[in-house]
């Protein structure tokens, strides 16, 4: 028995892999010989590999969209909401830099009380590592500082406890919580040999918190988050009290979280080495959840506050207002939430805008012609970026909400910038 029409629709791609296979298996069910089914997959693997763009049309939940001249020479599914994972962060990049510009550098607060006390007012800092509070301490230093009683923390800047959407409670770095007083990403960094927990970092003290979560960890070097927000304030208070009396500076007294004390005197405000743009380069090429919902929660602060709902209203009402959309919905900055709706009309809003700051993208690793974003979560795969066709950078947009390769994505990528012609799709 033969089935040439099958054959075409493989060839002609008009079939998936999983949809190819699913079609043998009923073959074989009707004692079709196995060599059936084996030229079969082999066909539609050929199909594949000789056209991902095609492929990735032929999904049955997929949206590619790519525009050369302003023009959409494809549009597959172009209006469909889709779950964007990652490949969010562009939007959050993009609200960044038209609220406060690429140069923008974002600062954290120092306060001496009247009885010598120390107290640190987060402002949402997103970079605020090990080597910046060693900046700002050298300055506070410089400005007098010598012997400290009592650490005070205020990091209400952002609502307590806050729920982020789609965050989960592991203890892999990218599930880390965000408080407007963080450093290190709210993560420690820790090698663990037997009973014994080390810093992984010469430039990162250990401290208790960070001895404890280690000592629940496997051996070897392991980087974890901070999980709680009061893990996250014991370890801030922890490392600056080490690193303040490392500098020479006494230190006395215990570490309390409240807000500034009225009439405690600003001795500094350090702004981060980093500007704006740095920061965002950093986090869409390490796709840092952390600090993609650092900027989402700055981005809807209000007379001082913030929280994830403020958030949600300022980013979706700043959308409608910007590029008139309707029919979407944004939960976080990050992609972490299965919430988030974009469609791949409304990604090339976003790229069109971004054009100029399309540096910033990380290029593929393997494909010095592609410059995209990644999106993955379980069931979703999705790249957003320019691939460089001749001369110029063309904008594309492909999110599939089904299982797919892990490298599936990148084929298509690169394939759209090798193809000839793009308007025979």
């Amino acid at each position: 028995m033969c089935c040439p029409p099958l054959f075409l629709r493989v060839l002609r791609r008009r079939l998936t892999i999983k949809q190819t296979l699913h079609l043998a298996g009923r073959y074989r069910a009707m004692n079709v010989r196995p060599m059936f089914a084996l030229l079969l997959l082999s066909a539609t693997i050929g199909a594949v590999a000789a056209d991902p763009i095609g492929s990735a049309m032929s999904l049955t939940n997929a949206s590619l969209v790519v525009k050369e001249g302003g023009r959409a020479v494809i549009a597959d599914n172009a209006d469909r909401p889709m779950v964007p994972a990652s490949t969010m962060k562009l939007i959050t990049a993009l609200a960044a830099i038209e609220r406060w510009g690429v140069n923008h550098r974002f600062s954290t607060d120092f306060y001496r009380t009247r009885d010598g006390g120390l107290w640190v007012k987060g402002g949402g800092d997103p970079y605020l590592v090990s080597e910046e509070l060693d900046r700002a301490i050298a300055a506070l230093k410089g400005r007098g500082l010598r012997d400290v009683k009592g650490i005070g923390l205020d990091d209400s800047l952002f609502a307590a406890e806050d729920r982020i959407p789609g965050r989960s409670s592991t203890d892999n770095p990218y599930d880390a919580p965000v408080t407007a007083l963080a450093v290190n990403f709210n993560t420690v960094n820790v090698r663990v040999a037997g009973s014994q927990v080390s810093s992984a970092e010469g430039q990162t003290p250990i401290t208790p918190t960070a001895r404890r979560l280690g000592a629940a960890m496997g051996s070897g070097k392991q980087r974890v988050n901070l999980r709680t927000r009061s893990n996250a304030l014991a370890y801030f208070g922890e490392l600056l009290q080490a690193k303040l009396q490392a500098a020479g500076v006494r230190v006395s007294g215990d570490v309390q979280v409240g807000r500034v004390p009225a009439g405690a005197e600003r001795l500094l405000s350090h702004q981060n080495s980093r500007d704006l743009g740095a920061v965002i380069q950093n986090m869409l090429q390490y796709s840092t959840n952390f600090v993609a919902n650092d900027l989402f929660l700055m981005l809807g602060e209000q007379r001082g506050h913030s929280s994830m709902a403020q958030a949600q209203q300022i980013a979706e009402a700043w959308a409608r207002r910007k590029f008139g959309w309707r029919n979407f919905a944004i939960e976080d900055g990050a992609g972490l939430s299965r919430g988030n709706r974009i469609s791949g009309n409304q990604m090339m809003d976003v790229l069109a805008a971004l054009e100029p700051y399309r540096h910033l993208v990380h290029q593929q690793d393997n494909d010095p012609n592609v410059r995209a974003k990644t999106g993955t979560l379980r069931g979703v795969s999705c790249y957003v970026g320019w691939v460089r066709r001749g001369s110029g950078w063309t904008p594309f947009s492909l999110m599939i909400n089904q299982a797919v390769d892990y490298g599936f994505r990148l084929q298509v990528a690169s394939a759209l910038a090798r193809a000839p012609s793009l308007g025979r799709y």
